[in-house]
């Protein structure tokens, strides 16, 4: 692991290769991303057959024009199944300008170096490719967060890696050098019978604690975070909580693209129009 990394690389993949051999009973939110994702590029009037898929899992995203699709994932379990190579998203083993279709699902919130990643997929596009991913956004887990608060009192423990939040993810878009970034939020609701349960689900599709300076959680402070996650029950008994979706799309910089006047370039000034409309 090194120094200066945020997650610890060696337990990511081991999670994800824990994850995979069941992972079809909790791959609800990479479901709802990858439809988000499908949505998005069904708007997009062009055709992309060499594809990247960032993150792969199951494998289960391909477009339709795909004539070739490369596939990587942190987990070795994962990226076997999907016919794809074990690597790391900040850490691409691919040459620049390979593809003309970038998609991520739900992986890129657990990346060590996300501006990196960015960049390298950016330079793995061609010019006027497309890049599609999506994570889970600053807004996630509310609920969980907060019965762990109150469990463990006046000496929390930071048992949640930090988020980005949508504004952020258009930040880094720009900063990776992506072209007409675009980046918004969907939120995904499911309500729970027990705290077990939604913890069950975070385990299955490998969305657990992965910094470097892991805790253990005590029983005592367990069974206290169940209570008030149960105190939190509707009528039904079942207890709400959200996934925060963060979708990002850019493009990779092409002369065809619409470009922004050049400053000092309009023809009109905004001091007139305003004594015009006074």
């Amino acid at each position: 692991m090194e120094q200066t990394d945020i997650f610890d690389r060696a337990v990511r993949r081991r999670r994800r290769d824990r994850a995979a051999p069941g992972f079809a009973d909790h791959d609800f939110v990479r479901r709802f991303i990858v439809e988000g994702l499908a949505d998005r590029l069904a708007g997009v009037t062009r055709s992309f057959e060499d594809v990247l898929d960032l993150g792969c899992a199951d494998g289960s995203f391909v477009p339709e024009s795909a004539r070739r699709v490369a596939r990587i994932d942190a987990g070795f379990g994962f990226a076997r199944r999907a016919g794809g190579i074990q690597a790391d998203e900040d850490r691409l083993p691919f040459a620049d300008a390979a593809f003309d279709l970038v998609v991520s699902a739900g992986v890129l919130d657990s990346v060590n170096d996300l501006p990196g990643a960015l960049a390298l997929a950016r330079r793995a596009l061609r010019p006027d490719g497309l890049f599609l991913a999506a994570f889970l956004g600053a807004g996630s887990l509310a609920t969980l967060k907060a019965v762990f608060r109150e469990a463990e009192g006046d000496r929390p423990v930071a048992r949640f890696h930090p988020l980005v939040d949508v504004r952020s993810a258009g930040d880094l878009l720009v900063r990776a050098g992506f072209a007409l970034p675009v980046a918004d939020t969907e939120m995904l609701t499911v309500r729970y019978r027990s705290l077990g349960t939604l913890l069950d689900d975070l385990r299955g599709m490998a969305a657990t604690n992965l910094m470097p300076a892991r805790i253990g959680l005590r029983r005592k402070t367990l069974a206290k975070a169940a209570e008030s996650f149960a105190a939190r029950a509707d009528a039904d008994g079942r207890t709400t909580e959200q996934f925060e979706i963060v979708f990002m799309t850019g493009w990779a910089p092409a002369p065809s693209q619409p470009q922004p006047a050049r400053r000092g370039s309009a023809t009109a000034s905004l001091a007139a129009a305003l004594r015009a409309k006074g």
